[in-house]
């Protein structure tokens, strides 16, 4: 099969013909549709988020079940499915106290002795990007990374389901509880950001504030539910956001990844508001924040992993907001692109210039 294969940090994907293993048991071959470029991996390619080369990113991916391997009872080829990072081992305190997305062991491959999943012409391994690595054309998962979803959901745009919708929507249905009203500051306006905006709205919040420093950015996110804008570059965005506000909002969500927007996100955040941190800062960096401005205030600080998930139970709900007209993906698409375009794809996502571009697949 064709793959992009990181070779090495800050370097472009190589295209390259790939081996891949027959399923095991508990494992899905699958037939790659249509896989998103999230920022994710970009943010590996460069370094922060660090992962060995050999390597195939992609992780938002849908397709259709070739085969299954012995045990497998949940799929059978032909299923239509989507891919998550959050897979899951079902026995572990996360798991049974019903937060499966901090599994420990979602990002556990093959058991240690055995053959690669992927390895390159010469049977060099090929490591496997969070049990999936979409970009390429067919991907050997276990079962627990894939939910089986309904097939007349287009699978372009079931897969920005995978990743960047499921974490952004499920960051304000499910990692926190948004209050009819209430006030909400989105930063950044990818394909995460316009995710959470859209969760957002879906909850009832009142005032939905876009915070981007793309003004293009800013038609796309009114046409998602965003009531007010603010370009980060045109002032203090932070002084902006508190006048929209009367002294901040009650939730404040970074989508991003940036220190300079976390710092900012906890001072849009109001009195006893919440700051929600979806993006994922590269891990040797660290921010400072006051600490007098949480206790005297009573301002909230908290993570939001993967839109704290459960995969098989929301993202089929979220198809059917989709289908029902509560979702908008269509619009979220800035391009479709094929496999040999990738890293034009990764260019444009550096430069700030796509929303959510989709790799399909012949």
């Amino acid at each position: 099969m064709k793959a992009a294969v990181m070779r090495a940090n800050n370097a472009p994907l190589e295209l390259e013909d790939v081996q891949i293993d027959s399923p095991g048991p508990g494992e899905v071959l699958v037939k790659t549709v249509a896989s998103g470029i999230c920022h994710s991996d970009l943010t590996v390619l460069e370094g922060g988020l660090p992962l060995p080369p050999p390597c195939i990113l992609g992780h938002e991916p849908a397709g259709i079940v070739e085969q299954v391997g012995d045990g497998v009872g949940d799929f059978a080829p032909g299923d239509h499915v989507i891919g998550c990072l959050s897979s899951w081992c079902g026995v572990c305190k996360f798991c049974t106290a019903g937060r499966p997305y901090l599994c420990p062991q979602q990002f556990a491959g093959r058991p240690a002795g055995s053959k690669s999943r992927l390895s390159n012409q010469d049977g060099e391994p090929i490591f496997q990007f969070a049990n999936l690595s979409s970009f390429a054309e067919t991907m050997l998962c276990p079962e627990r990374s894939l939910v089986k979803i309904r097939d007349d959901m287009p699978l372009d745009r079931a897969s920005l389901i995978g990743c960047g919708v499921t974490t952004g929507l499920g960051a304000a249905l499910n990692t926190v509880d948004i209050p009819a009203g209430a006030s909400v500051v989105i930063i950044g306006c990818g394909g995460v950001g316009l995710s959470a905006l859209q969760g957002a709205r879906i909850g009832g919040a009142g005032k939905i504030i876009a915070v981007d420093t793309k003004v293009w950015k800013f038609d796309l996110a009114q046409k998602l539910g965003a009531t007010d804008c603010v370009d980060a570059t045109a002032g203090d965005p932070v002084g902006a956001v508190q006048e929209l506000t009367g002294g901040g909002a009650d939730f404040v969500f970074e989508c991003i990844g940036l220190v300079p927007t976390v710092q900012q996100a906890v001072a849009m955040t109001g009195r006893g508001g919440t700051t929600v941190l979806v993006g994922v800062v590269p891990i040797m960096e660290t921010a400072a924040i006051s600490p007098a401005d949480l206790t005297l205030q009573e301002k909230k600080i908290t993570g939001s992993f993967m839109g704290s998930n459960r995969f098989r139970f929301d993202m089929p709900k979220y198809i059917e907001f989709y289908l029902d007209g509560r979702l908008h993906l269509d619009e979220m698409i800035s391009s479709r692109i094929k496999l040999d375009q990738v890293n034009d794809g990764l260019d444009l996502m550096r430069k700030g210039e796509a929303a959510r571009q989709v790799i399909v697949f012949d």
